[in-house]
């Protein structure tokens, strides 16, 4: 496995700047500058700081650099540091200073999935097939700049968002090797935001963003301990997103509260000419989120609670404690069943093939520079060693190669009964039983990384929300052992204001986040624990 030169860039980028060495090992504590709590700080709070002068953008961005140094070589997020990064600080401190602050992003840092497009960073897709700089920012990436946030880095992820082979690893890429769950290290942080989860749990970044086509913000969020927004398709830009398909890929927020997810969204969110799907964006939509996070959000609130058994008893017994916090909060709970589960299972993936095959061509075609298309892609992994050296197979590569094309007529009515069931599984539940959300267990506890043997991952919840193009927040709900369990919070599109109020109020009345310990393998067998 080629092992990654940044932190040979990250020690020189330290010293340059004057930034203090810190060589402890890894612990929960985080701290940031003027003593407080970097795990436990939110975006309201870094504001409130700034905007009295106890806290300066150049000093968090200094602290997360300073915590990237001491962590990062354990858990390994972080692909590439942005060399900018303390320059977008210094502006944003100019800002503040002169009372012209862009609003709540302005001075935050961010850590940006390496999926996304940067015209000042590499962007690869975690492939060494990929290694060139794009000619144009992603469109969510503008909406970062003008927002004021400090772009930090590019987060590792599964290479090619986990679309190339059959049994391939998450959170590895050739380029950025093997992301690890920092809660426990040698387990899995489910992909393929990997490093933008890990990276959020492990305090190396405030927010981050990933992106999702079906569970890949959920359930890295779910497994590291973090909040993570999928959010309602076309809410936010895919443009200069390396894609899988336009039919289901999205991109979101993931941070360690709903606060800032929300007013992450609220940023990331807009209409763009280059995306069709945000034309569908309401005009009723509403512009800050977070103003929508009030206590007792769940109070009243019908909630149709969807028992996964495939998932573990361990798991289980925690989405039990969630209904017991639900009820408490005020909230009525119907266990309930979505339909046609079995259906999309079927027809999803031979619809991805397609959409791959046509997507990606499209995408590639938009690099000044590198492989062209698809073909370009499997003959270039095929002549190089380094991409093979966890995982050897590009079956889903040739697989979308030789799929049907996107006007074939058997492709076009699997997709249109795949997504017509996807949006029907949803409704029809929510409207039998007059609900305002169903609520499921995002993730199991994580597996253990094997390249060998690739993921373990049986985790069917995302995939009405995914396919529908409807929201889906995870927060922390409690652990089996030492490993985190997300609760996923789903609703009917457009709706992810009133899923982010009540993932909030579920967030306040039952806290399940606590910062990892960065052990190096489980102490014992888990058991059921909260």
């Amino acid at each position: 496995m080629e092992r990654r030169p940044v932190f040979r860039v990250l020690s020189a980028l330290v010293a340059a700047l004057g930034v203090a060495a810190m060589t402890a090992p890894p612990s929960s504590a985080a701290p940031g500058p003027g003593g407080f709590d970097l795990d436990s700080a939110d975006i309201p709070a870094l504001q409130a700081r700034m905007a009295t002068g106890r806290l300066t953008a150049v000093d968090l961005t200094r602290a997360y650099l300073d915590r990237i140094r001491a962590v990062d070589p354990k858990v390994n997020a972080v692909l590439a540091l942005n060399p900018a990064a303390l320059a977008q600080a210094a502006a944003s401190d100019l800002r503040h200073r002169a009372g012209r602050a862009r609003g709540p992003l302005d001075g935050i840092p961010v850590l940006v999935k390496d999926n996304v497009d940067t015209r000042d960073q590499p962007t690869t897709a975690g492939s060494r097939a990929l290694r060139s700089r794009p000619s144009a920012d992603a469109t969510l990436i503008t909406r970062l700049r003008a927002g004021g946030a400090v772009i930090l880095g590019k987060a590792n992820l599964s290479e090619w968002a986990n679309f190339r082979a059959e049994k391939p690893t998450s959170g590895w890429s050739g380029v950025g090797g093997q992301t690890n769950n920092p809660y426990v290290l040698d387990h899995n942080p489910c992909g393929s935001s990997a490093g933008s989860a890990a990276g959020v749990a492990a305090s190396l970044a405030q927010v981050a963003i990933g992106s999702e086509t079906d569970g890949s913000i959920v359930c890295p969020a779910g497994m590291t301990g973090t909040v993570g927004h999928k959010p309602s398709l076309g809410l936010v830009s895919r443009t200069g997103v390396v894609p899988i398909s336009a039919e289901q890929d999205t991109a979101g927020p993931l941070a360690r509260n709903v606060v800032d997810v929300a007013l992450t969204l609220s940023v990331l969110q807009g209409r763009d000419p280059a995306d069709p799907a945000t034309a569908q964006y309401p005009a009723t939509q509403p512009t800050d989120y977070a103003k929508l996070l009030r206590p007792g959000a769940l109070r009243g609130a019908r909630i149709g609670l969807w028992r996964l058994p495939v998932l573990g008893p361990d798991t289980d017994a925690v989405l039990s404690r969630a209904r017991d916090s639900l009820v408490k909060a005020g909230a009525e709970v119907i266990e309930v069943t979505p339909p046609y589960q079995d259906r999309l299972a079927e027809l999803e993936f031979p619809a991805l093939l397609t959409e791959f095959h046509r997507d990606i061509d499209a995408y590639l075609a938009t690099r000044p520079s590198g492989p062209r298309n698809l073909a370009d892609l499997i003959a270039y992994n095929r002549a190089d060693p380094l991409e093979r050296t966890c995982f050897a197979g590009q079956e889903l590569f040739e697989r979308a190669l030789a799929a049907p094309g996107p006007d074939d007529p058997g492709y076009r009515a699997g997709r249109a009964e795949l997504s017509d069931l996807a949006r029907r599984s949803l409704d029809e539940t929510l409207a039998e039983h007059q609900l305002d959300a169903i609520v499921s267990p995002t993730n199991p506890p994580a597996w253990k990384t094997d390249c060998a043997t690739g993921d373990d991952d049986v985790i069917p919840s995302s995939t009405p929300a995914a396919v529908a193009g409807y929201p889906d927040v995870t927060v922390p709900a409690g652990f089996v052992g030492p490993l985190p369990v997300g609760l996923s919070f789903m609703g009917a599109r457009w709706s992810d204001g009133r899923m982010l109020a009540l993932a909030a109020d579920f967030e306040r009345v039952a806290p399940g986040r606590e910062p990892p310990r960065y052990l190096p393998k489980l102490p014992s067998v888990p058991t059921s624990g909260s």
